[in-house]
């Protein structure tokens, strides 16, 4: 294509702005020293250390080498910058590059593009560039100024107190999510970040972890981020996974066998994984038995050594042998033959943690209680708005995932800690901490034939209650 001499030389003027800003050697120092510090605390709770990170616009690489990359690989149009990137972060790869013209045979789990699409000439363009670089699992982390703050910056500019730039794009959320949109990738969440970007004892950090999340102040916050990932045209693994179907089973002997009979056979094969929790009733020698009638089911027996349903899930995923991780309770209160659903949408690529939803379908008479049906409305409501994506049912039994995204949550557990005995909330926490896509799969829900449910209404709910203020404290206002 002919060349375009307005985007040439808006080009030419902005490798010279950026060159003068690499020589100067205060660039760091300023009004924008604490902004760029929040930005990276920011990014190293989005990024875990270890990973394959690129970053298009990388400046002098201090962003990238914060978050410790197995493999990172810096971009950037400006020659200085790469140059001081090279001295300052030599154990990195930095490359001399136009994002409009990027060309790499690699791909990365993580793509960054950090204040950079303020200031390209093509934002379509860059994100087209992009996709090689990626996979069905690969995350594009994105932020940029919110166009409130145009007039702001510019006044601030004109006075000196930071340094002028070139013209800029100020994108909405709405703008981005468009663009993603025509290049193929999808937004998991959104959110507003930093309402002070001055550092004041205490001021700054209560206005930033706090007042920048909550209504009407994030309307004014500094900037916005956006995770997103590829959208998946087509099934997101090659073959057929293995399922393995975890049951947490106490005083449950008499939907053992039924559980047998109704749990199809799902991808390559299915394996059936019962964790017995010190039953008042007969429950392990009934699983026994239902083991040893049925030789053509993949089958296994463990025994429970700590309480709570939590307990005995993290016991079954971690013996379980699958490609694939299900939940099923065993008051059968979900039907088994929906598992199959569950399946086809995680291994389609619509979801990376499907979660199941009792709160859509009329249900059974007797299958949940009022005021059950209240508090569980009212937990979705604010998970959902903490976690950045719709969760319409936290406490539903039956939720489904990868095995390697559970073997990645269990090894960050230390970042939330062993708080929780239902064992749902560990796995959404975990799955929202690692950018996957919740995808609610609604169920029609079914009154128990067997036995009492163990949940205690008002005591679980206090600490539900209590759940909500931790997750606020660990994933929203950090």
């Amino acid at each position: 294509m002919p060349a375009d001499p307005s985007k040439e030389y808006y080009q030419s003027r902005s490798i010279e702005y950026w060159n003068s800003v690499a020589l100067n050697t205060h660039t760091e120092s300023g009004w924008g020293r604490y902004y760029y510090k929040r930005i990276t605390e920011i990014y190293r709770l989005c990024v875990m250390p270890g990973l394959r990170v690129i970053e298009i616009g990388c400046g002098q690489g201090h962003l990238l080498a914060a978050l410790e990359p197995s493999a990172g690989v810096g971009v950037d149009f400006s020659e200085e910058m790469i140059r001081k990137a090279r001295e300052k972060h030599p154990h990195l790869r930095f490359i001399h590059a136009d994002a409009h013209q990027l060309e790499l045979d690699e791909t990365f789990d993580v793509v960054i593009l950090s204040d950079l699409l303020n200031y390209v000439w093509d934002v379509q363009k860059v994100f087209e560039r992009l996709k090689p670089l990626t996979t069905p699992t690969t995350r594009l982390i994105i932020n940029g100024y919110s166009k409130l703050w145009e007039l702001p910056l510019s006044l601030v500019r004109r006075l000196g107190l930071a340094k002028p730039a070139v013209d800029e794009n100020w994108l909405t959320v709405d703008d981005m999510r468009n663009l993603l949109d025509l290049t193929d990738f999808e937004v998991i969440r959104t959110w507003s970040e930093v309402l002070l970007p001055l550092e004041i004892p205490y001021l700054a950090d209560f206005s930033n972890r706090f007042l920048a999340k909550i209504w009407p102040f994030r309307w004014v916050a500094l900037c916005y981020f956006i995770i997103s990932r590829p959208k998946v045209l087509g099934k997101r693994t090659s073959g057929t996974p293995s399922v393995s179907v975890v049951v947490p089973a106490r005083n449950e002997a008499g939907n053992i066998p039924e559980i047998f009979r109704r749990v199809p056979e799902i991808g390559s094969s299915t394996e059936l994984v019962f964790v017995e929790g010190d039953s008042r009733d007969n429950t392990y020698q009934v699983i026994e038995k239902a083991v040893s009638d049925n030789p053509d089911r993949v089958c296994r027996l463990l025994t429970q050594r700590g309480q709570g349903k939590g307990d005995a899930v993290r016991l079954g995923f971690a013996e379980a042998t699958g490609d694939v991780l299900m939940i099923l309770d065993a008051d059968l209160t979900v039907p088994p033959e929906d598992l199959a659903r569950f399946y086809e949408a995680l291994v389609s690529g619509k979801g990376d943690f499907i979660n199941g939803v009792r709160l859509v379908y009329p249900m059974e008479q007797g299958a949940m209680r009022f005021f059950n049906q209240i508090g569980n409305k009212f937990f979705s409501l604010a998970f959902s708005w903490m976690l950045g994506q719709p969760v319409k049912d936290t406490l539903c039994g039956t939720k489904v995932l990868w095995k390697k995204d559970y073997e990645m949550i269990a090894a960050n557990r230390s970042y939330f800690g062993d708080f929780d005995p239902f064992g749902d909330f560990d796995l959404i926490f975990g799955a929202a901490k690692l950018n996957l896509k919740i995808l609610d799969m609604p169920i029609r829900y079914r009154e128990r034939t067997y036995g009492t449910t163990n949940i205690q209404r008002w005591k679980h709910g206090l600490m539900l209650l209590k759940m909500v203020a931790f997750a606020a404290r660990r994933i929203r206002f950090v």
